[in-house]
């Protein structure tokens, strides 16, 4: 990649959109993909990722790294485990452990953008307002009724309106909702029609399951600091 392509991606938003062509990218070719050609995928996301985080801060990197970790966990539990979304293959697929980082990567750099830096009430106020209609929508309007996202959109306006970093949260939530929308549309996974052992109905996708997502970011936003310290202590002890 030449200076002037790499300049331009260092900007926040041109980086948000590359991550974002490089979610739909891969969901595309996901939907040929065998197990082997989805772990190609996989390694060609991890490699982006690291890239990625060349240049970051390590407290950035630090929680860049917890966010996979923490998702993943999730993702077995959620997915593997309970049941209340499968992916294609029945598999959880190797591009999705390392795409987490990314989503958490592109609502980063989107908070750090000059237009939200400038405005950052004004962009979590519009936040606000998209998570509330998709919420609504989802309850009265759309084809499933989507308790489970109105539950989980409420938890997010309620981190939102008071969280300390609201525009990082906004910013995942922008991402989160491209990659649900577009990966159920194109079939790359499936949201069960209530959640496991319950009767609470939801929507493919919920319209708040980004409440989820921000859940990964608090624990990484909060565990990072330690886990550099951590990293500190072992370096110093002697060889």
């Amino acid at each position: 990649m030449g200076r002037a392509a790499k300049h331009a991606l260092s900007g926040p938003l041109p980086f948000a959109a590359m991550v974002l062509c490089v979610i739909a990218s891969f969901l595309a070719l996901d939907r040929f993909a065998s197990h082997g050609e989805q772990l190609l995928l996989g390694a060609a996301t991890w490699a982006i990722l690291i890239a990625s985080c060349a240049s970051l801060e390590p407290e950035d990197r630090a929680r860049a790294l917890l966010v996979v970790l923490v998702a993943t966990c999730a993702e077995v539990i959620g997915s593997i485990l309970l049941g209340a979304y499968t992916y294609r293959l029945e598999n959880l697929p190797a591009f999705v452990p390392p795409g987490h980082g990314l989503v958490f990567l592109a609502g980063l750099r989107i908070s750090r953008s000059a237009p939200v830096r400038n405005h950052p009430r004004v962009f979590v106020a519009a936040v606000v307002a998209i998570v509330a209609a998709w919420g609504i929508a989802g309850v009265l309007l759309l084809g499933r009724t989507d308790i489970l996202g109105a539950i989980t959109g409420g938890l997010l306006v309620y981190v939102l309106i008071r969280g300390r970093t609201a525009t990082l949260y906004a910013g995942v939530f922008l991402v989160v909702g491209f990659l649900e929308v577009y990966g159920t549309s194109i079939g790359a996974w499936h949201w069960a029609a209530t959640m496991p052992d319950t009767s609470l109905p939801a929507g493919n996708p919920p319209s708040g399951i980004a409440g989820v997502y921000v859940l990964f970011d608090v624990l990484a936003i909060a565990l990072a600091p330690r886990l550099l310290r951590a990293l500190d202590r072992v370096r110093l002890l002697p060889a």
